[in-house]
């Protein structure tokens, strides 16, 4: 099982988003069976609490589904994940310092993988979810592809 984490500051606006849109992606390929997605926050603020209201009010005008998400801070044992993707660089940096892997070639920042070199906004501040969603959607294609290729899910993909 291939195992991804999105990490955020507050695991309710940005991690959870691309939580859903992966999950969404997974299961119309056909790849449920190989790739459990989770999401996690470098706080606690929101620990228990549902996503925003703004990112669900999003993911379900679209059909996405947003079942059993709840937030949850990152811990010591979300190491074992295969990839670890942050949301911003000071995501990036909080989560090495967390789980002390400052070298760790599987914790990257999302947008990396695509052609957007910055950091997905915070809609918690920006009130943008839509701008969140696109660059989501975007991130977790770019994603996915590469998982594919690394872990040649290609028959299993059709």
């Amino acid at each position: 099982m291939i195992r991804v984490l999105f990490v955020c500051l507050g695991n309710i606006c940005r991690s959870p988003m691309a939580e859903a849109v992966m999950r969404d992606l997974v299961e119309r390929k056909g790849l449920t069976v190989h790739i459990k997605v989770d999401s996690a926050g470098t706080s606690d603020w929101h620990k228990g609490e549902a996503p925003h209201k703004g990112t669900l009010a999003l993911l379900r005008e679209l059909g996405i589904s947003t079942s059993g998400m709840l937030s949850r801070p990152l811990r010591t044992a979300d190491l074992s994940f295969d990839y670890v993707v942050c949301m911003d660089a000071s995501n990036v940096e909080n989560t090495r310092k967390m789980l002390r892997a400052f070298d760790h070639p599987h914790i990257f920042r999302f947008l990396d993988l695509t052609d957007h070199q910055k950091d997905v906004p915070d809609p918690w501040y920006t009130g943008d979810f839509q701008e969140t969603y696109e660059l989501c959607v975007e991130g977790c294609e770019a994603l996915l592809e590469k998982i594919i290729v690394e872990h040649q899910l290609e028959r299993a993909a059709h």
